[in-house]
């Protein structure tokens, strides 16, 4: 494999911090452009119920995927491929996920219905990116006391 896709392991945690963060803030941006449409008292309901799914999401599911994520990048040599961040099942799970969502968009409904799922999902994302922001800043000043 090429050397130049290799980069120190604790870029990993961030390289995936920042897919999680920007993922969760497109779906979350999503689901705000949606609610527009909608009543204030509606919008409020729905994104209260999206934030409450997001959360059970986050501490149910996504808590171990990320735990998981995190021991498998620890697991890795010091010099690690760029697109190590996620596993092959990762890239799997992320194209199954993107094609889903064009399926829901371009079905015959309104689309506010969507800022439910979106909201969950895009804040259990948020809330898990939090995990390897914080593994990346313990590597990085753990690298910085060995210096």
């Amino acid at each position: 494999m090429l050397n130049v896709l290799h980069v120190p392991r604790k870029w990993l945690f961030l390289l995936a911090g920042i897919t999680w963060t920007f993922v969760g803030i497109m779906l979350c941006s999503r689901a705000i452009l949606w609610a527009e449409q909608m009543t204030v008292t509606y919008v409020i309901v729905l994104e209260m119920i999206g934030i409450t799914l997001a959360s059970l999401g986050y501490f149910f599911g996504f808590a171990r995927i990320v735990k998981r994520n995190i021991t498998r990048i620890h697991s890795l040599p010091t010099k690690a491929n760029v697109f190590a961040f996620t596993p092959l099942r990762g890239y799997i799970m992320i194209g199954i996920m993107i094609s889903m969502g064009i399926l829901l968009r371009s079905l015959p409904f309104p689309k506010y219905y969507l800022s439910i799922p979106y909201t969950a999902m895009g804040g259990a994302l948020l809330m898990g990116s939090v995990q390897f922001y914080w593994q990346y800043s313990l590597a990085l000043s753990t690298s910085q006391r060995n210096q």
